[in-house]
């Protein structure tokens, strides 16, 4: 019985100690978003929604993946190109202090629903939107007690939003600010 109790002990300590390092969770926040390279266009103020899984390799290295829903695309003086992805960001994390990191990676976007082929097909009928969308990441984060996560990032695109024929256009350009709340 002692042995099991030791064993059972151990296993839980492990465990908890092992669990520190880890972070879940859930994040909501608001997208300033827009199509670089392109004119005649505004932000499009639009939201984003998920889940998020972290680790923290050591006290200055961690890692972090969502999985998000967001609202992207652009507005014009005849309405708003909507863009909306499921995107799963993996940044790397530096941490300054014990709460306050800048992070960085790439982004891979998969787009659910738009309106591209709507919009422009008074233009060109050949025009629709990628399904596709690779972006950079740049942000800063704290992690506050209580398991609040605040985080600002730039997600600058690297791919066009555009599939047209001979059609060369814009990449995404989006402002995020969330806040979190980690289980763990």
């Amino acid at each position: 019985m002692k042995k099991l109790l030791i064993v059972l002990f151990a296993v839980g300590f492990s465990a908890t100690a092992f669990a520190q390092g880890l972070d879940l969770g859930i994040k909501a926040g608001v997208n300033f978003a827009s199509i670089s390279d392109a004119t005649g266009l505004d932000n499009r103020t639009g939201f984003v929604v998920g889940a998020f899984a972290g680790a923290k390799l050591n006290d200055k290295i961690g890692i972090q993946a969502d999985l998000l829903y967001s609202q992207q695309g652009a507005e014009f003086d005849g309405g708003k190109i909507d863009l909306n992805y499921v995107n799963v960001p993996v940044v790397l994390k530096y941490f300054i202090s014990e709460s306050f990191h800048i992070h960085a990676g790439p982004q891979f976007g998969f787009i659910v629903d738009d309106n591209v082929a709507t919009v422009f097909n008074d233009i060109d009928a050949g025009i629709d939107s990628k399904s596709f969308d690779l972006t950079a990441v740049l942000g800063l984060g704290v992690d506050l007690p209580m398991g609040i996560r605040l985080d600002g990032r730039y997600n600058f695109g690297l791919t066009d939003v555009i599939d047209g024929e001979g059609e060369s256009s814009g990449k995404n350009s989006v402002i995020t600010l969330s806040a979190g709340y980690s289980f763990l």
